[in-house]
């Protein structure tokens, strides 16, 4: 412990400093929820940098009474509970930042949906420090359910740490006290989720070009009736155009996590470049600005594709296929 470091004290959750290391949606949600109980809120992203994000987030973490600072030290200096919940790419550094300052004995939970080799490098860090590392794997959509998504947690520290999340409102389960397995999980399943997301822009966008939707969706529907095809299609175009960066980046790690075991991850790879493609997609303003309250909202996923098209044929100098 150098001497900057002092001691996460308090056993009762509701007392604790939690520090969120970004401050995106994940961050907004925590933050919010863990307000309402009264819990003191520390929070830090480097989007705080930037004048165009900035002001937005310093507004919302005034109007719910959240504390920024100005650095990853700065927050895990006074932080019981971490909660770092970044892009995948970021999981390790993040760590990284925050383990020369972390207080000894004060939590770290690592929300972010990296590779088992990766969760074990950020552990090395901060359990290297005096911190105490708790691998976090989210196993749905975190909006519908806000601070009680179902998450899955990993490491030595596991199972003393579950009752605290679940005091504070989190729907924590212990999956294993071996740091890793809590990752695989959700890595496993991102192949498939992730997969098909990118897999039904790809069919449904190819499908409106050639005018045969209504026949594959029909053929769909048939094979698979419990699934609300038209709805699916839609939600699945909303979450890639407005998380297609993060998304890329979560696979890439699921295509590493794949590759650890000594598979090639052709599937996770090709899944990757699609979500990347789209939000590239997004990045140039294709389906309209962002920040606003229609952006990624459009209840029918054929505006989207429409859109795609248009820009795909633009880009090829090539004629838009009649449908």
């Amino acid at each position: 412990m150098t001497p900057s470091q002092t001691t996460a004290t308090s056993t009762n959750p509701r007392q604790w400093n939690v520090g969120l290391v970004g401050y995106g949606e994940v961050g907004r949600i925590l933050a919010e929820d863990l307000r309402k109980q009264d819990v003191r809120v520390t929070a830090y992203d480097l989007k705080l940098r930037s004048d165009q994000t900035g002001g937005a987030l310093r507004d919302h973490a005034g109007a719910h009474g959240v504390e920024l600072v100005v650095s990853h030290a700065d927050l895990a200096a006074q932080a019981d509970f971490i909660v770092s919940a970044v892009t995948a790419s970021q999981a390790v550094p993040v760590a990284k930042a925050c383990a020369p300052a972390v207080k000894s004995g004060a939590w770290f939970l690592d929300f972010n949906s990296a590779s088992p080799g990766a969760k074990q490098r950020a552990a090395a860090l901060i359990d290297g420090q005096g911190g105490r590392y708790v691998e976090g794997a989210v196993m749905t959509s975190i909006p519908p359910y806000r601070i009680k998504v179902p998450l899955l947690l990993g490491g030595a520290g596991a199972k003393e740490l579950a009752p605290l999340l679940v005091e504070l409102g989190f729907a924590a389960k212990v999956a294993s006290e071996k740091l890793g397995v809590a990752s695989a999980v959700k890595m496993c399943r991102s192949v498939m989720i992730k997969g098909l997301e990118a897999m039904v822009i790809e069919s449904f966008t190819t499908a409106r070009a050639y005018g045969v939707e209504d026949a594959v969706l029909a053929s769909l529907q048939e094979t698979f009736p419990g699934i609300d095809w038209e709805k699916q299609g839609a939600y699945f175009f909303q979450r890639v155009i407005e998380h297609g960066r993060r998304r890329s980046e979560e696979v890439r790690e699921v295509a590493e996590t794949v590759r650890e075991i000594g598979l090639t991850p052709w599937s996770a790879q090709g899944t990757a470049e699609r979500q990347a493609w789209v939000a590239d997609l997004a990045d140039e303003g294709l389906f309209g600005p962002k920040g606003t309250p229609d952006f990624a909202r459009s209840p029918d996923w054929r505006t989207e594709a429409d859109r795609i098209l248009a820009s795909t044929a633009a880009k090829n100098n090539t004629p838009k296929k009649s449908n």
